[in-house]
């Protein structure tokens, strides 16, 4: 198979935030050292090698750049300063913007004004909205956000913007799954991807491969992030039915649980994980204390500081409402949904939180194609143990 040579990827791929690739000379050092790389996957280098050489078909079918959790060891290993880890990273955003078909992601990533732009259009445009569309008849008596904005018409906007991310992601991850599985994925039966779907949902959980990892902390951080924001996700949508997510900040009237209440204990760990493993990356990025923190991209500032502020407007409000402000709790909640919006809208389907849906989702792929290969192996073997001494 002949494959297509583009001299410009690399050049491409500074925008991404591609480092010092040109200085490696394949000596391998960052594989040995990864504790995830396996002789199917050789991964820093192979993947560092075909950004050298301008292989982007090869870079999009490849399921390598997931596998990294990006933990710095090779880079404190590597003997050039060739930055692997970074490399890696960078091919991470490469790969999000190739598999997004709306062009969005690119742009996102490759231009820190378009970002920024976006940004503050969106919150803009959240703002307007919430400032034309209300009942007109605000009590300034007592804080209450319903006589505002009616709880009914943000669940029907909060349903509206979920569509519009699930299509964009679900879509994406479409072309993620093309991209990985190539061809093959038209042999693959059915049963496969179902016998195998347990590696997508403990992957997406636990981030399991991140522990293996020789520091810890990093998977810790992650797995906080993560979880604290589904655990948002869960309450809102699964168990809460009918409340927004406003409703789990306290924002528009708690129910009136205990305070040992399960769901009110859920909602308390989801606030202090995303606090927690948000102030600890930032802190990190600020200092640049380890490598996976020395060269952060724009992209990875601005998840960090909108999903940190989402959640520290969201304490506000909730604070605002129990001392009975209301003019400071409308305020605080306009200025909430001026971050929120723009946060899920732009980072969901097209940055940072595209990542947890692409990496459990590759790593889930990778086990349904070794299963289908095992399958194959086996074949021939079985065949032959069918046949007779004359044959």
């Amino acid at each position: 198979m002949s494959l297509l040579v583009d001299p410009k990827t690399r050049e491409e791929l500074q925008a991404f935030g591609l480092k010092d690739a040109d200085k490696c000379f394949s000596c391998s050092t960052c594989t040995v050292t990864c504790p995830l790389a396996t002789p199917e996957n050789p991964f820093p280098r192979k993947i560092v090698r075909y950004l050298q050489l301008g292989l982007q078909s090869k870079v999009l079918e490849s399921p390598e750049p997931w596998l990294c959790y990006y933990c710095g060891d090779c880079s404190r290993q590597c003997p050039r300063g060739a930055e692997p880890g970074e490399t890696m990273m960078a091919a991470r955003r490469y790969l999000t913007a190739l598999y997004d078909w709306t062009g969005f992601a690119r742009k996102f990533y490759t231009s820190k004004r378009f970002e920024l732009l976006a940004v503050g259009y969106v919150a803009l445009l959240v703002g307007l909205i919430m400032l034309i569309f209300n009942t007109g008849r605000p009590d300034w008596q007592h804080a209450d956000i319903n006589s505002l904005w009616p709880a009914r018409y943000v669940e029907l906007a909060d349903l509206a913007l979920a569509a519009v991310l699930s299509f964009l992601l679900l879509s994406n991850a479409w072309r993620a799954y093309q991209a990985v599985l190539g061809d093959l994925r038209h042999q693959i039966p059915l049963s496969l991807y179902v016998s195998q779907l347990q590696e997508l949902v403990v992957n997406f959980l636990t981030q399991k491969k991140f522990a293996a990892c020789k520091d810890r902390t990093p998977w810790i951080i992650h797995l906080l992030i993560m979880t604290g924001y589904t655990t948002v996700f869960i309450l809102v949508v699964v168990l809460l039915n009918g409340l927004t997510i406003e409703s789990l900040k306290f924002q528009r009237g708690w129910p009136e649980y205990p305070l040992l209440h399960p769901i009110r204990l859920l909602g308390y760990y989801a606030t202090v994980a995303i606090l927690v493993g948000t102030t600890y990356a930032l802190w990190g990025r600020w200092q640049k204390a380890k490598p996976a923190y020395q060269h952060s991209h724009p992209t990875d500032w601005m998840f960090l500081i909108l999903l940190q502020l989402t959640t520290l407007t969201g304490i506000f409000v909730h604070f605002g409402r129990l001392l009975d402000w209301p003019a400071t709790t409308y305020t605080l909640y306009v200025i909430h949904m001026m971050i929120a919006v723009p946060m899920l809208l732009l980072e969901v389907p097209f940055a940072k939180w595209a990542h947890l849906a692409y990496r459990p989702l590759v790593l889930y792929l990778m086990k349904v194609k070794e299963s289908y290969q095992a399958q194959q192996r086996l074949v021939p073997q079985e065949s032959g143990d069918n046949l007779g001494p004359d044959s």
